[in-house]
């Protein structure tokens, strides 16, 4: 019958530290004995995606609407001509056919200044008076000041006078204006008046 040998824990321990005693004396024969090992250690970790997106409910130009947007900018008003022009020629050949006479040179020499020297000029915005040799005397008034408008036809009504009331009491007489009835409704119109035009009677030149 077969036995089997048992060897008791002292005799572990010893043959134990005899092959550590061992290993060690083989390596510190190796040509490297002081390169140090380092030992990694894999670990298997698992890693997340996280993916954001913004909600499809609101469109990306909401961003921006609290920007307060640049107001656009507004062209001044422009101004448009409605009539520009001296005094009826009219006024000027009559005055020259009459001014052979002594009586009526002084008249004659005043239809010849209107013609040259004299412009009106109305406006969307306003009326003009130019006159003077070079132009220099000018006076301009709005719409809003004119209070009354009223004509005097001459001759047999191709021209006449147009005489502006203003609100400070002050009278502008505007002599030989050609289209007169027209540009005195024009004015009435633009001044928000009736336009009810206050004519008298024809008189001469």
């Amino acid at each position: 019958m077969a036995t089997t040998s048992l060897l008791s824990p002292a005799a572990t321990a010893a043959a134990a530290a005899s092959v550590t005693h061992q290993s060690l004396h083989i390596s510190s024969k190796l040509p490297f004995p002081n390169l140090p090992f380092k030992t990694t250690a894999i670990t298997n970790r698992r890693s997340t995606k996280l993916h954001v997106s913004s909600p499809t409910n609101q469109p990306a130009a909401a961003a921006t609407s609290d920007t307060p947007s640049k107001p656009s900018s507004k062209n001044p008003k422009q101004e448009t001509i409605f009539f520009d022009g001296g005094a009826h020629y009219g006024d000027l050949v009559a005055n020259l056919l009459l001014g052979f006479t002594l009586l009526w040179l002084p008249l004659t020499l005043a239809a010849v200044s209107r013609a040259f020297f004299l412009r009106y000029r109305f406006t969307n915005l306003r009326v003009t008076v130019i006159s003077g040799l070079t132009g220099q005397d000018r006076s301009d008034f709005s719409y809003k000041v004119i209070k009354d408008v009223q004509v005097v036809p001459r001759f047999i009504g191709e021209w006449g006078d147009v005489i502006i009331t203003l609100k400070d009491g002050t009278k502008v007489d505007l002599r030989s204006v050609p289209r007169f009835r027209e540009i005195a409704k024009y004015c009435l119109s633009m001044a928000d008046k009736p336009v009810v035009l206050n004519e008298t009677e024809p008189k001469g030149f």
